[in-house]
């Protein structure tokens, strides 16, 4: 009985371990995955998550999306950004509103912004420009980018 027991503990520590679901970012010391800066700005941070629960963080959605390149899509299990009207909140990715504005810097110099709220990202853009993208129209722009940014 008492190894029986023992079996089913290690077994519901480990299904624990591997759970798919966002992580928080400890911004001022997580790096980025793509590009190795110290995540600070939680307005433009990304993170997924693989099927297995594997957490991968960057400090702007560009390195989220030039990492992508790489990766095979099937593993990956969540897409998340940072909410631009929401610092440090992380929203599913796929759902969200990007807004490329010259006038908003992001950590990479892409000028992406995400925004959970799509009528947000219409105000927004109407005060500083730029150009709406949907999660399909962002993955074209990064898979017909032929350079990588460094």
């Amino acid at each position: 009985m008492k190894a029986t027991y023992g079996i089913f503990v290690i077994l519901l520590l480990g299904l624990a371990s591997c759970s798919v679901r966002p992580q928080p970012i400890n911004y001022g010391s997580d790096g980025c995955q793509y590009c190795s800066m110290t995540i600070v700005d939680k307005q433009h941070a990304a993170q997924y998550v693989t099927q297995k629960g594997k957490v991968f963080n960057f400090d702007a959605a560009e390195c989220m999306m030039n990492t992508l390149r790489e990766v095979d899509r099937e593993s990956v299990a969540l897409y998340l950004v940072n909410d631009f009207e929401t610092p440090g909140e992380l929203i599913n990715a796929t759902e969200a509103t990007y807004l490329i504005s010259k006038n908003i810097p992001s950590p990479m110099g892409e000028y992406l912004s995400a925004f959970k709220n799509r009528e947000v990202a219409e105000r927004v853009q109407a005060a500083n420009e730029g150009i709406l993208l949907t999660w399909t129209e962002l993955q074209q722009r990064f898979k017909d980018k032929t350079v990588l940014m460094q």
